[in-house]
This record gives C-alpha cells, sequence and structure tokens, in this order.
C-alpha cells in the first residue's frame, strides 16, 4: 500500500519547491501552468461552479494559494464579498475565495475556494 506521507518530486524533475506537497496516495488537483499541487479530492464539495472564465469546482480547503484582498462582487447567485485566489508558484490568478455571503442561502460557501477548471490539471490516481 502507498505511502500517504507527503513526497516531494524526485530528483531527476527540475527543481520546484511549493509550500505543500499533498499525499501520492491521494487524487489530487495542481495548477495546469506549474503543477504545484492546490487540492486533495476529498475537499471537492460540488463541480457544479461558473467562474469568470468558465466551468469551476468549489473546494472546503486548498494548499499553495494566496489570497488577494476581498471586495464585493455581484455573482450569479448575489452579492458576495470575495478575494481573488493565486497560485504561490506561479501567481496565476485561479479563482476566488468566498470570505462572506449576503443572502442566507448561499451562506454554506463562506470560507471555501473556486477554482477554475481551466487552472486545473488531475494528478494521482485518476486511472
Amino acid at each position: 500500500m502507498p505511502s500517504c506521507e507527503p513526497v516531494p518530486p524526485p530528483a531527476y524533475l527540475p527543481t520546484k519547491t511549493f509550500r505543500s506537497y499533498l499525499p501520492r496516495c491521494h487524487r489530487t488537483y495542481s495548477c495546469v501552468h506549474c503543477r504545484a499541487h492546490l487540492a486533495k479530492h476529498d475537499e471537492l464539495i460540488s463541480k457544479s461552479f461558473q467562474g469568470s472564465h468558465g466551468r469551476a469546482y468549489l473546494f472546503n480547503s486548498v494548499v499553495n494559494v494566496g489570497c488577494g484582498p476581498a471586495e464585493q462582487r455581484l455573482l450569479l447567485t448575489g452579492l458576495h464579498s470575495v478575494a481573488d485566489i493565486f497560485c504561490e508558484s506561479c501567481k496565476t490568478t485561479l479563482g476566488w475565495k468566498y470570505e462572506q455571503a449576503f443572502e442566507t442561502s448561499q451562506k454554506y460557501k463562506e470560507g471555501k475556494y473556486i477554482i477554475e477548471m481551466s487552472h486545473m490539471v488531475k494528478d494521482n490516481g485518476w486511472d
């Protein structure tokens, strides 16, 4: 059985240091631009979201992601306070973090993350 310890990339790959490496035994999502780990499949809440530039996934938690300042935006589901999120490694904007939802029915999104599908690739055990 594979170890669930986070493991850095093999020595034969170009050296890239990410803040967090997800365990190899978990299906993961990585940045399509630099392959930094972003989230475990277990953290996926929904595949039915719309980002600024197409389909997006909602995650409970992410890694190797930085947050910009929060701002209010009128989204498809109402007014929200959101902060753009970006890959800590390559600085690509990936989506946003829901800081606050103003509609009661949308409160479940608070503290959750949207990552657009065009910025993610599936890694580890999707065969």
